[in-house]
C-alpha cells in the first residue's frame, strides 16, 4: 500500500469519526438524551426513506411584513434541514380557516401546524394570554428566558395538552406600541367611551380604565378604523403599521406599549402528527422554531427603526403616554392579574412561575440591561 492511500484511508477514517461524533452529540443534546426520544415522548426509528406533507394554518395575512413571513421561514428552514423529507405548505388567515380558528383547525387535525398568537385563545383558555404578553410584564429578551430555562414552556405544553397540541415559541416582535388614537391622551378620562382593538389581558385592563374592547384579526384594523368601527388600535409597531397604512387613519402614535412589552408568538403543532415523526424530524421542527423566534426578534429590532423614520416623514405625532395614565394602567393591571388567578387554578399556577421569574430578572437587568441603558442615554 502506497503512502498516499494510506493517508487516503487516514482521512476518510477521520471523516467517518467526525460524523459519528456529531451524531453522538446531537443525540446527547436532543431533549431526553436518546436518539428516539424528545421531550414529549417516545419517537419512531428515523427513516431516510419517510417523507411527510404539513398544513400550516396562521392568522396572519399571505406574506404579512414579519409576522406572516415567520411561518414561510420556517418551512423553508425545515424543508433544507430535512433534506425535504418534511414538507410544510403555509395557509394563509382565510385560506383554509379564518384567523381566529387556528386552535381549533390544529387541534382537531385539520391542519398539522398554525402559527398566531396565544393571546387569541383567551375564550378557550383563560391562562393563554401569559404565554404571549403580559402588562407591565417581561420584554422579549426575558420572555425567551423564562420559556426556554425558567419553566415556561413546560407549563405551556401542560396547559395545550388537553386540546392535543404542542406549542413551542414561534417569534417575538419586540416591546410594541401604545397604539394609534385621533385625540390626545391626556388623563385616564379619555380612554372612557373609545372603543379600541387591543386583545389579551391588555385589552382587559383597557376595559376596566373606561374603553370598550373590541377583539378583530390585524387584517379588518384598517378599514374598521377608517369606518369608525372601532375609535383606535394597536396593532404591532412601526415596521407593520406602515405595512398597513395605519398613519392615514390615524394621527397620534402613543408609547410605550405597556400592553405588549415582550409578545411571543406561537407554532402549534397538532400532537398526534407530532408523535409520528422520527426523532430526527421532531429534533428539526424544534430547532427550526428556536431558530425562526430569534431571527423574528432580530428582523423586528432593525426594521422599526427604518418605518419610524418613514412614519415621522408622514407626519405621524409621537405622544408619550402620560405618566399618571402608565401609573393607573399599572394599578389596573395588579387588579386584573389577581382576579383572574383567583378563578382560575391554572391561570395562578402559570402566573406564580411568570411573576416568580420577573421579579427575580428584574433584580438583576436593574444593574445589568437598565444601568447601560441610563449609562448610554
Amino acid at each position: 500500500m502506497t503512502a498516499f492511500s494510506r493517508m487516503a484511508i487516514k482521512i476518510r477514517s477521520e471523516q467517518w469519526l467526525m460524523v459519528f461524533l456529531a451524531l453522538l452529540i446531537l443525540a446527547a443534546c436532543s431533549p431526553g438524551g436518546a436518539a428516539d426520544k424528545d421531550s414529549v415522548g417516545n419517537r419512531n426509528p428515523s427513516s431516510q426513506q419517510q417523507t411527510f406533507k404539513w398544513k400550516m394554518v396562521t392568522t396572519w395575512p399571505k406574506n404579512f411584513p414579519g409576522l406572516g413571513i415567520a411561518p414561510e421561514n420556517f418551512a423553508r428552514l425545515v424543508d433544507r434541514m430535512s433534506d425535504g423529507r418534511l414538507k410544510i405548505k403555509i395557509y394563509a388567515a382565510g385560506e383554509i380557516v379564518p384567523a381566529m380558528e387556528v386552535f381549533s383547525a390544529v387541534s382537531n387535525g385539520t391542519a398539522e401546524m398554525g402559527h398566531g398568537a396565544a393571546y387569541y385563545w383567551k375564550g378557550k383558555i383563560p391562562a393563554a394570554p401569559l404565554f404571549t404578553s403580559v402588562p407591565f410584564g417581561l420584554n422579549a429578551q426575558e420572555m425567551n428566558g423564562w420559556l426556554h430555562y425558567g419553566g415556561g414552556l413546560e407549563l405551556w405544553r401542560e396547559l395545550y395538552e388537553p386540546f392535543n397540541l404542542v406549542p413551542f415559541a414561534g417569534g417575538n416582535t419586540g416591546i410594541q406600541m401604545g397604539g394609534w388614537f385621533n385625540k390626545e391622551l391626556n388623563s385616564l378620562e379619555d380612554f372612557k367611551g373609545l372603543k379600541m382593538r387591543i386583545p389579551g389581558l391588555g385589552g382587559e385592563v383597557f376595559s376596566r380604565a373606561g374603553g370598550t374592547t373590541v377583539s378583530m384579526p390585524g387584517g379588518e384594523i384598517f378599514t374598521s378604523l377608517q369606518t369608525g368601527v372601532i375609535d383606535a388600535a394597536e396593532w404591532v409597531a412601526p415596521y407593520n403599521d406602515l405595512a398597513f397604512g395605519l398613519h392615514k387613519v390615524a394621527k397620534y402614535y402613543y408609547y410605550p406599549g405597556w400592553h405588549e412589552p415582550g409578545p411571543t408568538l406561537e407554532l402549534i403543532v397538532n400532537k398526534d402528527a407530532y408523535d409520528s415523526l422520527p426523532a430526527d424530524l421532531a429534533a428539526i421542527v424544534e430547532g427550526a422554531a428556536r431558530a425562526i423566534n430569534q431571527d423574528m426578534l432580530d428582523e423586528y429590532t432593525s426594521r422599526n427603526n427604518a418605518a419610524l423614520i418613514t412614519l415621522r416623514e408622514e407626519g405621524v405625532e409621537l405622544r408619550q403616554y402620560p405618566a399618571d395614565v402608565i401609573k393607573k394602567l399599572k394599578e389596573i393591571t395588579e387588579i386584573v392579574m389577581q382576579e383572574n388567578s383567583r378563578s382560575n387554578a391554572m391561570f395562578a399556577k402559570v402566573y406564580s412561575s411568570f411573576d416568580e421569574y420577573r421579579k427575580s430578572v428584574i433584580a438583576y437587568h436593574e444593574i445589568s440591561e437598565h444601568a447601560y441603558f441610563k449609562m448610554r442615554n
